[in-house]
C-alpha cells in the first residue's frame, strides 16, 4: 500500500495515510505555564486551547491513530501539579477518539506516572519504533536500528523555524517543516555492527521529516542560522543529517527550497548591531 504524508495546512500537524490514517503532533509541552510562572511570567493554562485544536484535527481527519511525538509534558526533572492535573485528562480525551501512541522526549521523564491505564494508550521506547512501515522517534537519542530500514523517519525535538531579517534589523520567524535524508557514511560509522546493505543493496536510508512544535510558547531553532552543532540531538550534532540539501516548507505549504540556498539570501544573514557614535571599544 502506498504511504501518503500530508501536513494539515497552517497547522503543525501531519497526517500519515497507509493501513491506518494517523495524526502526528509533536512537542505539546503541557505544563509550560507553570515553568513560566516560576520565572515571573503569569499566564493562564492553555491546555484546553491545545486540546480543542487537537479535537478539531480529529474532527476533520477522523484518524484511527494519534501519535504524540515527544515532549508531551514540559517540566524536568520534576512533575508539576499542573501536569498531574492536566495530562491524564488530555490523554483520556484523545483516547476517546483513536488509539494514542506516545514516543517520549527529553521532557517526558516520569510520563508513565501520568498516562491513564488504558489498552489504547501505548508508551514506546525512547529510541523509537516502526509502525506500519514508518519510523517514529522524538529525536533526542539515536534511533533504534529498525528505523533505518523504514521508508520514512518522522522526528521532532528541534522546533524547526526559519528567521528572515530585513536591512533595518526587523526579523520574522516562521515555523517550518524540514524534509531531508541521513548521511550514509556517518550512520554506518555509528552503527558499525549493523550491516545496512544486507539484503537491500546499497543503503539509501529513510526520508527524514522534522515536525514543527505544536506549542507556540516553546519558540524554535532557526535552521537557516544554525550549523550542525547548533541543532539538538545526536543525529544532528554528529552530522548524520543532511542539512544543506534539506527542503524547507512553511506551514501554509509554501516551499522555500534547499536550506543551503536560503542561507545565501541577504535576509537570512544575522545582522550586526550598529555601534553607537562616540563610544569606543
Amino acid at each position: 500500500m502506498t504511504t501518503e504524508l500530508r501536513p494539515i495546512i497552517d497547522e503543525p500537524a501531519l497526517v500519515v495515510e497507509n493501513e491506518t490514517k494517523t495524526l502526528v503532533v509533536a512537542d505539546i509541552h503541557l505544563g509550560i505555564e507553570w515553568d513560566l510562572y516560576r520565572s515571573g511570567i503569569s499566564i493562564p493554562s492553555r491546555m484546553q486551547f491545545g486540546l480543542d485544536r487537537m479535537l478539531d484535527y480529529i474532527k476533520k481527519e477522523s484518524p484511527g491513530r494519534i501519535i504524540l511525538l515527544g515532549d508531551v509534558k514540559h517540566n524536568v526533572p520534576q512533575i508539576s501539579w499542573q501536569e498531574r492535573d492536566e495530562i491524564p485528562y488530555f490523554l483520556e480525551s484523545l483516547a476517546e477518539h483513536a488509539e494514542v501512541d506516545i514516543f517520549p522526549g527529553n521532557h517526558d521523564g516520569g510520563i508513565e506516572y501520568l498516562v491513564p491505564k488504558r489498552s489504547d494508550i501505548t508508551v514506546h521506547p525512547v529510541r523509537g519504533s516502526v509502525i506500519e512501515g514508518i519510523g517514529y522517534l522524538h529525536g533526542h537519542t539515536w534511533p533504534d536500528p529498525d528505523l533505518l530500514f523504514a521508508d520514512y523517519m518522522i522526528t521532532a525535538h528541534n522546533h524547526p523555524t526559519i528567521r528572515l531579517t530585513d536591512s533595518l534589523g526587523y526579523s520574522i520567524t516562521e515555523q517550518s517543516w524540514i524534509r531531508t535524508r541521513l548521511k550514509a557514511d556517518v550512520i554506518k560509522g555509528h552503527f558499525r555492527s549493523l550491516d545496512l546493505n544486507s539484503g537491500k543493496g546499497k543503503w539509501k536510508g529513510p526520508e527524514l521529516i522534522i515536525v514543527p512544535s505544536f506549542n507556540e510558547l516553546c519558540g524554535g531553532v532557526a535552521f537557516n542560522e544554525s550549523l550542525h552543532d547548533d541543532l539538538l540531538g545526536p543525529m544532528f550534532s554528529s552530522g548524520a543529517v543532511d542539512i544543506d540539501d534539506a527542503q524547507v516548507y512553511l506551514l501554509d505549504g509554501t516551499p522555500l527550497g534547499a536550506l543551503k540556498f536560503i542561507r545565501k539570501m541577504e535576509e537570512s544573514r544575522p545582522r550586526l548591531k550598529r555601534r553607537k557614535k562616540g563610544v569606543n571599544k
